[in-house]
């Protein structure tokens, strides 16, 4: 499975955790149907983000302007929380690519307009991170 496959399989895992508090074990098998063959990315950045949730989420709720973070629709809440963690933890992923991604993933599990909004967040956070 390639990374953006694998992102999105972690978008899909990271809702049901974040609506049913379903285990990230749980979630991660209910995503991948009983085919776990290279899943390697997947369980570390579901993992990642479930290991470093307050962080992920305090920086996101940082970087919203005029927007409280209980607001924002699950599945944008669960893009940002993604990216949030591949910008930050995972060495070999650009945050450039990072960003890309999550507005990819936006387009795809979101509104038309999600991606305008997670590239204006994440740019933030971007630039308070350098």
């Amino acid at each position: 499975m390639n990374r953006r496959a694998s992102r999105e399989k972690a978008i899909q895992a990271l809702y049901q955790m974040d609506l049913s508090g379903a285990e990230a074990a749980e979630a991660i098998e209910n995503v991948l149907n009983g085919d776990s063959s290279e899943s390697g990315y997947l369980h570390n950045i579901v993992l990642g983000v479930e290991d470093h949730l307050e962080e992920i989420d305090k920086s996101i709720k940082e970087n919203l302007e005029n927007w409280s973070f209980d607001r924002l629709a699950k599945v944008d809440r669960n893009i940002l929380r993604l990216a949030v963690y591949e910008m930050t933890y995972v060495e070999d992923v650009p945050s450039k690519v990072a960003m890309n991604e999550a507005i990819e993933l936006a387009k795809r599990f979101s509104d038309e307009r999600a991606g305008k909004f997670i590239n204006g967040v994440l740019s933030k956070i971007n630039q308070s991170m350098k």
